[in-house]
């Protein structure tokens, strides 16, 4: 099905107006043990985010006091462990709802660059023995979350190709998945997930176009958070910019602080609120663009995709 040029601008507009809230947004947790304070912006006041992770199987001990109905826990697997099911059966016989895990942060990345570098025959071993077992016990259960790249796709691939050759099925609830750039590669991305896993939910979580131009990644911010909102099979998602500018290592534009801890109109936006006017500042070296389409081609892919 086709859309007409007019139409398809008359969307872009409307994509790049300040968020509300959304019932699907969550905080990827980058503690600040210089600035502690900073770590209760994201849960003070009318904060829009509904639950959390901090790429680790424990609690962060910033929120441990809030209650778990209005920001729930997710716990990771971030690399090949022998205790993490017993791990996480303790927190359940302990109280907290784990009712999610999401496993191996960007397998087919580097340590270098945040990766668990972890081999897809090594990562479906460990599954089986720690995962499959909590999934059985009614635990929803995330597959691994590879980097962008098509890299990441073939790893994939080989790991759920490694797990049946293990003879064990090992079935994710949901995909993950990381995106650094425009936002026209990101709802292709989207696309080629939703095609290659389908009838799997999706939870996009990190994302965010590194160093680029505020009005870039404002613009960017506004239109892929409404996009999500927009599709039933995004069940969640998680903004990669829960620090101050200054330390950000994706472009400082992208963070939702700026070097005075104050919120920017992104970091605003995304608990919920108004824009604040507070401007980022700071630099950082950040990761490489994986796309760079116009913003007119972006709106096409992304409607085509829920066509």
């Amino acid at each position: 099905m086709h859309l007409k040029t007019s139409t398809l601008l008359l969307a872009a507009a409307s994509f790049t107006t300040a968020q509300t809230t959304s019932s699907k947004r969550g905080l990827v947790f980058v503690p600040n043990p210089k600035h502690p304070t900073d770590n209760q912006i994201w849960v003070e006041g009318a904060s829009d985010l509904t639950w959390y992770y901090n790429y680790a199987t424990a609690p962060s001990p910033a929120y441990q006091n809030r209650t778990q109905s209005d920001f729930q826990y997710v716990p990771m697997l971030f690399s090949p462990s022998s205790t993490f099911q017993s791990e996480i059966e303790t927190l359940i016989t302990n109280g907290r709802n784990i009712s999610h895990v999401m496993t191996y942060n960007e397998p087919d990345g580097e340590s270098s660059t945040g990766g668990s570098s972890v081999s897809p025959v090594d990562a479906a071993t460990n599954w089986i023995a720690q995962v499959e077992p909590l999934r059985a016990k009614g635990v929803k259960t995330g597959a691994p979350a590879v980097t962008g790249g098509e890299g990441g796709f073939t790893w994939l691939k080989s790991f759920f190709a490694a797990c049946q050759s293990q003879g064990t099925n090992c079935t994710a609830d949901f995909i993950p998945i990381h995106w650094y750039g425009n936002f026209a590669g990101l709802a292709s991305h989207i696309g080629e997930v939703v095609a290659t896993y389908p009838n799997t939910s999706i939870w996009i979580t990190e994302y965010a176009l590194n160093n680029a131009t505020l009005p870039e990644t404002q613009d960017f911010y506004n239109t892929s958070a409404q996009y999500y909102d927009r599709l039933d099979y995004v069940d969640r998602y998680s903004y990669f910019g829960s620090f101050r500018s200054d330390v950000s290592n994706v472009g400082p534009n992208v963070a939702m602080l700026n070097n005075k801890g104050e919120l920017t109109d992104i970091g605003s936006w995304y608990l919920g609120g108004k824009a604040t006017g507070n401007k980022p500042g700071g630099s950082g070296a950040g990761r490489t663009v994986q796309s760079s389409w116009l913003l007119v081609v972006c709106v096409v892919v992304g409607f085509l995709i829920t066509l």
